[in-house]
């Protein structure tokens, strides 16, 4: 499964009409706009940011990527640019896609020596040659901004998290921020990556919500996905999720990123979107989530691919390098700044 994250600006939309082949259809969801919420958690870490640079701190994250994916090259650039608009350093450590498995274990190596790198990412994915698995887990735990290392996923399930996978605290924030109920809430998280449906899960669980991780071997999948109050959908399949999928009035978390070129295809999902039909017809692309654009129509709140969760993610990586220099300098730390969670 591949989860990625874009971040575009999306309209806030709540319940106007588009009629197409004279049949009227209905956007009923409330749009929750992660661009929005993005802008929120960035006014919040503005004011640690300046805390810690007062005491002579200053939070550095180092981006490692591998080779010359275009795809990759994009994502790590927009995170090179949050750094650069909330005033943290950053590091962009670019080797050859040729390199070995020891060769990027000895850089990593370094970058947990350095004091002034407070947070480490490892773009993913990596090339075939290289034991990511490996190369992940020589992270200092206290510098995995992603939360992928085995240490800190374990304090997520012990329900101590320190550094915790951006996306799914990204969800999380979504849902607190747009007041969603989540105590007590059926959730269905569809998909189980270790990037995004496992630590989903764990964070709906502490947060009380009663959750279901469902995948593509679960049995009567729709029925399942159905009962959900919210449904978190990270699956990696273009619109999978329809809306017979469904209950009404759910809050419809869509995670997926997904690009198709396929005329049909587009016709399809955009016929009761014209505008994005004739976006996609300029440009012969289009970026969709996990869920089908349709679905607008029956739940009751649902994130836009894009600009729904993609921003949140980045949002997060900040956060977490601002938390990992707070918890790294210890008492240097201001306590104004060192209170937030």
């Amino acid at each position: 499964m591949v989860v990625a994250s874009v971040c575009t600006d999306f309209a806030i939309m709540s319940g106007p009409e588009i009629t197409h082949h004279n049949e009227e259809f209905f956007l009923s969801a409330r749009i929750l706009s992660g661009n929005a919420i993005r802008d929120q958690i960035y006014a919040e870490l503005a004011g640690e940011i300046a805390s810690l640079a007062a005491a002579g701190i200053k939070p550095g994250l180092a981006a490692v990527l591998v080779g010359d994916n275009p795809a990759s090259k994009v994502y790590v650039n927009s995170k090179i640019a949050a750094c650069g608009k909330l005033g943290l350093a950053s590091f962009h450590i670019t080797p050859p896609a040729t390199i070995t498995t020891e060769e990027l274990l000895g850089i990593i190596k370094d970058l947990n020596a350095r004091d002034d790198v407070d947070g480490i990412l490892v773009q993913l994915p990596l090339p075939p040659q290289i034991d990511a698995k490996k190369v992940l887990e020589a992270v200092d735990p206290a510098k995995d901004v992603d939360g992928f290392h085995p240490m800190n996923v374990g304090h997520l399930v012990a329900g101590r998290p320190a550094l915790v996978a951006c996306t799914p605290a990204g969800v999380m924030e979504i849902l607190r921020r747009s007041n969603i109920p989540i105590e007590g809430a059926n959730a269905v998280v569809l998909g189980r990556s270790d990037i995004v449906g496992k630590p989903q899960a764990l964070l709906l669980l502490h947060a009380h919500a009663c959750v279901t991780i469902a995948h593509s071997k679960t049995k009567d999948l729709k029925d399942v996905v159905r009962r959900a109050d919210i449904v978190v959908a990270a699956i990696g399949r273009p619109a999978m999720v329809t809306p017979d999928f469904i209950r009404p009035g759910a809050t419809v978390i869509d995670v997926g990123i997904n690009r198709i070129n396929d005329a049909k295809q587009a016709e399809s999902l955009f016929a009761n979107f014209p505008e994005r039909l004739a976006e996609f017809q300029k440009k012969g692309t289009a970026i969709v989530g996990d869920v089908h654009p349709d679905v607008v129509s029956v739940a009751g709140a649902f994130t836009p691919v894009p600009g729904g969760v993609g921003p949140l993610t980045i949002a997060m990586l900040m956060s977490n390098t601002v938390k990992a220099a707070r918890m790294r300098r210890g008492a240097r730390a201001p306590a104004a700044a060192a209170s937030r969670s």
